[in-house]
């Protein structure tokens, strides 16, 4: 309305960089500039597409010879690459502030945003003094202890060409996806000091040394079945490549933990005792950060190669996540139209959660399994999670988000799926490309129980060992004093405005106005960047 008495000739006028204005000679200028430096940069593309293939030449099916030269142009890339995908996975942090404070009601989603804030920064810290060096240093098989604060830390990690800052990075944004994921289940109820006390439990030492066990350089897991080392006569090790069971299933297990130790939110009532899930506060929200979850997947498992040079591999990996993320949703949709609590409708939240299934499930084994394979596997683990989340509510086990059903059962199912659906005809990824001598072969690909068993047997432990700890932890800080106690306090909870503004002092959706207190002129002119008089 303030812009009807421009002129014409204004109206065909842009601002330039500098805040003055352009002339349409400027503007066919300047989109003339802006033109031909588009196609200088798409010749230069080119012309790097046709040269680079020739200085760095690899092959999938026999050892090459590299000079230097190649060698560490090829490890630049490969850092690069490893970077790149870092900045993704961490991308999904904002994917799961919004996924879980949509789920979540009004009244606690500062505490939400408050807590995937707070765990980030602790993360980060905790990882570089000790994390890192339990997760990924040498050490025995069960944990590491080497370069806290990453003193005495080579400049590359193992045999990847990659440098260890890089990897710390990459491996950073992973340990904070798995902090992330254990509030979801603890939402509109957890004390935010005790927050505090469980997080540092989960980051600096649960997630680190229970995932050394697979992740590890000597981890028992990773070595089992080689001589000298846990269950030699298997003959195979425990399997997981981008992180079903080190990230979700550990996270999906502490959530576990911390439901049942808090109990359910005031005023929850269950299915069985005549009522049902609290309704979320903005499925918009949440469904907008389920895709920018699904957006970081694809640094989260092609990433997870560490490798640019395996061109064939990260292919497969992005497409066998993308086709078991679509089954999953496919499949939680048709599963909860029939059973869920709003039979008969098409259900967006357990959508969501059907597709964050796929995700998590096709993370294990993404590299090893085909097209055909992660789509089963994908709706498949739909199913899962909407028979997880009939389940905790038969149980009585309040879980607002479904973090234990889609990372905790969706990841283990994911990593079990690896001994099913195993193509047999992938083998390893390395800095110079694949390695495929020695293949992957599950029970349906004619590879026999050897791999399902080093399946069952890594899940079950880690699933395990991760409940139980993280059940005592929950357990011991649940019984400290208030204002440190894993519960917040009853009147905490239940005071209006929630737990936002008994722990934080604030509101996510204030009722004022944000924007009563500007005063529009009713006649003489406004000023606006460029001098320009607007007449009102």
């Amino acid at each position: 309305m303030l812009l009807k008495n421009f002129t014409s000739s204004r109206r065909e006028r842009y601002f330039s960089a500098s805040g003055g204005i352009m002339t349409k000679s400027e503007k066919w200028n300047f989109g003339l500039t802006m033109f031909a430096g588009k196609i200088i940069g798409l010749l230069i593309v080119l012309i790097l597409m046709m040269i680079l293939p020739g200085m760095i030449s690899t092959s999938v099916h026999a050892q090459t010879a590299y000079t230097p030269h190649e060698t560490s142009m090829m490890n630049s890339i490969n850092t690069v690459w490893t970077l790149v995908a870092a900045f993704l996975v961490f991308g999904m942090q904002p994917g799961f502030v919004m996924l879980e404070a949509g789920f979540a009601r009004a009244r606690e989603t500062v505490n939400v945003l408050m807590e995937c804030i707070f765990d980030t920064c602790l993360c980060g810290l905790l990882f570089w003094a000790f994390g890192y060096a339990f997760m990924f240093s040498h050490g025995n098989g069960f944990i590491g202890y080497h370069w806290f604060f990453l003193n005495g830390a080579p400049d590359t990690y193992e045999a990847t060409g990659v440098p260890l800052i890089a990897h710390w990075i990459f491996q950073f944004a992973f340990a904070d996806t798995c902090s992330t994921i254990t509030s979801g289940a603890m939402i509109g109820r957890t004390g935010f000091r005790g927050d505090i006390l469980y997080s540092i439990g989960v980051t600096g030492f649960i997630y680190p040394i229970i995932g050394h066990w697979a992740w590890g350089p000597d981890g028992f897991l990773a070595l089992m079945g080689s001589t000298g080392n846990f269950l030699p006569s298997l003959g195979t090790g425990f399997r997981d490549f981008a992180g079903s069971t080190v990230v979700h299933t550990i996270g999906g297990m502490v959530s576990l933990a911390g439901a049942i130790v808090l109990g359910p939110r005031l005023g929850r009532i269950f299915k069985r005792d005549g009522g049902g899930p609290m309704p979320p506060h903005n499925l918009t929200i949440a469904a907008v950060g389920g895709f920018i979850l699904w957006f970081g997947w694809y640094g989260f498992n092609p990433g997870s190669t560490l490798s640019a040079m395996d061109m064939q591999g990260i292919g497969r990996v992005a497409t066998n996540t993308t086709l078991a993320a679509c089954a999953g949703g496919m499949g939680a949709m048709l599963l909860a139209l029939w059973t869920g609590s709003t039979r008969g409708k098409f259900d967006l939240g357990l959508t969501t959660n059907g597709f964050l299934a796929g995700l998590v499930a096709i993370t294990c084994p993404c590299y090893w399994v085909d097209p055909v394979g992660a789509i089963v596997l994908g709706f498949i683990a739909g199913i899962v999670v909407v028979l997880g989340c009939n389940l905790l509510e038969y149980l009585r086990i309040d879980d607002p988000v479904g973090a234990v059903p889609v990372h905790g059962l969706a990841g283990i199912w994911g990593t079990i799926s690896l001994g099913f659906f195993a193509a047999g005809k992938y083998g390893a990824t390395s800095a110079t490309g694949a390695d495929n001598s020695s293949p992957v072969a599950g029970l349906f690909y004619g590879g026999g129980t050897t791999v399902l068993k080093a399946q069952l047997i890594g899940s079950a432990t880690i699933t395990i060992a991760t409940f139980v700890v993280a059940f005592v932890m929950m357990w011991l800080i649940r019984q400290l004093p208030h204002p440190w106690n894993l519960r917040v306090e009853e009147e905490g909870e239940a005071a209006p405005g929630g737990l936002d503004v008994w722990e934080h002092g604030t509101e996510a959706y204030p009722l004022q106005d944000d924007h009563t207190d500007i005063k529009i002129p009713k006649q003489g002119s406004v000023k606006f960047p460029g001098n320009i008089d607007v007449k009102v």
